[in-house]
């Protein structure tokens, strides 16, 4: 009977690990898709158990190691069905920073992108939109430069995000000049400069991160932090 038990509990704590295992995984993979590149470990970590997908997977996890703990009866197998959720919720955390990095580095660029990899054929577009990628081009940014924003005839905004603490403005003040660009405005939040019949505007939000624009002199006015 003893033997009977152990092996069965034995079973349970392959399934509660493999559980655990996919736990961590599922939990790397959904940070990777739609983790905040902004959020530390920590914060990550409660993210996934904000949405739910981490509290159902150590729900799964802790009731089979429950069910292992009862049926059991051997100490360290005991030890090891409880023990295994916690170490499910430590590899989430341990994993949490790698899989935000490989965000960061596959769905963000260090340099606003207004030219797509396609070719976008003759028009008033394209070649507006490849004006504002030389002047994003012609300088260093800061920030870390994903999806959204727009184009058009008049120029091209992209969003930015921070993920240290990076005085924005102060960098572009210097930045601009320093790539031949004259400063014509310069504001606690906005920064504008212009060359050769093209502007660059930069825009701080209070959220952290900001937008940049690049076209037409006198075409950007509108810019604004995304809500």
């Amino acid at each position: 009977m003893r033997i009977t038990r152990s092996v069965a509990a034995a079973g349970l704590l392959v399934v509660e690990s493999g559980l655990a295992a996919l736990g961590v995984l599922f939990h790397y993979g959904l940070t990777v898709e739609y983790g905040d590149v902004t959020h530390s470990a920590l914060e990550g970590l409660r993210a996934g158990f904000t949405v739910g997908t981490g509290a159902v997977a150590l729900v799964l996890v802790g009731v089979v190691g429950l069910v292992a703990l009862v049926v059991s009866s051997r100490l360290w197998m005991r030890l090891l069905a409880a023990a295994i959720p916690v170490l499910m919720v430590i590899g989430m955390f341990a994993l949490t920073p790698a899989a935000l990095r490989e965000k960061l580095a596959v769905q963000y660029d260090a340099t606003p992108q207004c030219v797509s990899d396609e070719d976008m054929g003759p028009g008033p577009g394209t070649r507006a939109a490849r004006e504002s990628q030389r002047a994003f081009e012609s300088i260093d940014h800061v920030g870390h430069f994903g999806g959204g924003g727009g184009s058009g005839v008049g120029g091209c905004d992209r969003p930015f995000v921070l993920t240290d603490d990076v005085e924005v403005l102060p960098h572009y003040r210097s930045a601009l000049p320093d790539a031949g660009w004259r400063v014509v405005e310069d504001h606690e939040d906005r920064l504008v400069a212009e060359r050769d019949g093209m502007a660059f505007v930069v825009v701080t939000c209070d959220q952290g991160g900001g937008v940049v624009w690049a076209g037409e002199a006198g075409a950007g006015g509108g810019i604004r932090c995304e809500r």
